[in-house]
């Protein structure tokens, strides 16, 4: 798993977090500058997880190497799925599941280059 590209998807997530933040508190819909961040945060999960599939010879406890394989497949479901429940959902509180889901993505995301770090 390549290190700058975590960092990339925290920075992604973070951003996503705070613009959706920003939404909620304006009372706005989602529109399509979010969208585009969802998204680049979505081809950036897939790239990690084709990253963190390959590479994962590299940890060798079982414990571990199912919690970093649960968490590389799960976090490409998290913006689509919230990014479809704020276009489906036409209020205040679809900001908030975009911002809680991207929070979701950032902390989990450290977490597997934390796995991926102490096996390397």
């Amino acid at each position: 798993m390549i290190a700058w590209l975590t960092y990339v998807v925290v920075g992604l997530s973070v951003l996503l977090c705070l613009a959706a933040v920003w939404y909620a508190v304006r009372d706005r819909l989602i529109d399509d500058r979010l969208l585009v961040v969802a998204g680049l945060l979505e081809l950036a999960l897939v790239v990690l997880l084709v990253t963190g599939l390959v590479g994962l010879g590299h940890i060798t406890d079982s414990a571990e190497r199912a919690t970093f394989v649960a968490y590389l497949v799960s976090l490409p479901v998290i913006p689509p799925g919230t990014a479809f429940l704020a276009i489906k959902e036409k209020s205040r509180w679809a900001m908030g599941s975009i911002a809680v889901g991207a929070f979701a993505v950032g902390v989990m995301s450290a977490r597997l280059l934390q796995i991926w770090m102490s096996y390397a």
